[in-house]
């Protein structure tokens, strides 16, 4: 779908210089030896690579508890994170990241991460090494998202200097005949990071698209699912898995070539979408929560009726996919309420708009049902606003430090976590409710102002004068 940049799967590259002639020497020698024909191969390869990719990686943080399929408001780590930059930012980074642990998602290849496997049986997981490590510094969930495959399991050429790190390439899947090669990678991730129990399979059916029958080709994607899912169960059978990570796309209402019956103000799901999911949980080996995606606007990016009233859609699909999970948790792996320019950007709202919105579509999947749900964090680099992003970028001396959107998600992860009993007799005045969003729990009130001029209102039996587009948080 290209939502979050599908550039953004490039590698981040580094250059390290060689200093001296004699670490040159030592450096040439090493490389030679680890590539004799008569050595374990276990070593590094000429190309970075190495054989022993499922040994274990730094130093597991040991579980405290046997992992629970609900891990509450989280967020995506995308192509800049704070595991670069410079070394006192990174600092203040982890320090606003440690201040409230959050569940974490990486995804294996692109997103930050290098190809995983270039060749087959040589690996190279430096980078999702780091990523990992930064997670388990901060003391966040790792939830790991186990795409995108290797060229060489969707007809491109083997080799760490070929990758080809193309829209088109990124987003093709792998061929049937990898199915289990993409298995088995999928297990040697598991293996080098056993502290990490809760696993994606794939991304937004990404390279599922059958264009002869125009319908997504499920039956692939649930075969390869149920690969992956006995694949990690064999690595460890407590492991969590879920799926199918589609993207639930909707249509405005007026639109009836793929209309369903999941429909609102806000548009239709495109009914291709439910088929695809309906096969997939009939057809499934085993799943322990239930993953979808999607944004609040329609696929011509209409925000129906207006931006806030939108996000009840994400509720209706949350609603829709709980009374069909049979009692799996929810997912969102991403979710979107602010519709991106042609480069995909989201940066055409003031931060106090965006945080509102994104507030009441935080406040819409909770009311639905949903108990886990990940912001997709675009986090840039350098100079220049950095809209929407969780920290200021650490490549900056002065970054680091938590913006607004951080604020909100861990203060919603905070009041609201998973297992939250929500009180849906509270609201605001009768005058007011047009344009309040509220949730409430027995100990805490949101209320969000939808306009963008200041207002009295009314919540809980509580006069507030609120900012425009304010967030405001209450004690009861």
């Amino acid at each position: 779908m290209g939502r979050h940049g599908w550039d953004s799967g490039a590698r981040r590259w580094r250059f390290t210089a060689l200093i001296g002639v004699g670490i040159a020497a030592i450096a040439l020698v090493l490389t030679m030896c680890a590539t004799l024909p008569d050595g374990n191969g276990s070593g590094n390869h000429r190309d970075g690579t190495t054989t022993d990719g499922d040994k274990v990686h730094g130093t597991p943080v040991p579980p405290r508890a046997a992992p629970q399929p609900e891990l509450g408001w989280g967020f995506t780590h995308t192509q800049y994170s704070a595991d670069e930059g410079d070394a006192d930012a990174m600092r203040r980074a982890e320090d606003t990241l440690s201040a409230r642990s959050l569940p974490q998602i990486q995804h294996i290849m692109g997103w930050g991460a290098e190809n995983p496997e270039p060749s087959p049986g040589r690996y190279q997981f430096d980078e999702l090494d780091s990523r990992v490590d930064l997670i388990r510094r901060t003391g966040g969930t790792p939830v790991i998202t186990l795409c995108c495959a290797p060229d060489w399991m969707k007809g491109g050429k083997a080799g760490a200097d070929n990758t080809d790190w193309s829209r088109r390439s990124l987003e093709t899947a792998p061929g049937p005949e990898h199915y289990e090669d993409f298995a088995k990678l999928a297990g040697t991730v598991a293996k080098r990071y056993p502290d990490v129990r809760h696993f994606i399979v794939w991304n937004e059916f990404k390279g599922f698209f059958d264009d002869d029958r125009g319908r997504w080709n499920y039956e692939g994607y649930t075969h390869l699912y149920n690969l992956v899912y006995a694949e990690l169960k064999k690595v460890d059978k407590e492991i969590l898995v879920g799926g199918p990570y589609l993207v639930m796309d909707s249509h405005e209402p007026r639109d009836t070539t793929y209309a369903s019956a999941l429909k609102g103000p806000w548009g239709s799901v495109d009914q291709r979408v439910l088929d695809a999911y309906t096969y997939w949980n009939k057809n499934k080996k085993g799943a322990d929560f239930v993953v979808v995606d999607g944004a609040s606007y329609t696929r011509d990016d209409e925000l129906l009726p207006d931006e806030f009233r939108a996000t009840d859609k994400l509720t209706a699909v949350s609603e829709w996919i709980s009374d069909r999970s049979g009692g799996l948790p929810v997912w969102w792996a991403e979710y979107y309420v602010e519709p991106g320019d042609d480069d995909d950007d989201r940066d055409g709202w003031s931060e106090p708009h965006r945080t509102a919105v994104h507030a009441a579509g935080l406040m819409a999947m909770a009311r639905g049902g949903a108990s886990t749900a990940f912001y997709w964090n675009p986090q840039k680099r350098g100079a220049g606003q950095c809209a929407g992003c969780l920290w200021r970028p650490t490549q900056r001396a002065d970054g680091g430090g938590a913006l607004p959107m951080m604020k909100l998600l861990s203060r919603f992860a905070k009041e609201f976590p998973p297992g939250t009993r929500y009180d849906e007799t509270v609201r605001g005045a009768a005058d007011d409710v047009p344009h309040l969003r509220v949730l409430a729990d027995d100990e805490t009130v949101l209320v969000v102002n939808t306009l963008d001029r200041p207002v009295k209102a009314e919540a809980d039996g509580k006069s507030l004068d609120m900012k425009g587009y304010e967030v405001k948080w209450l004690a009861r």
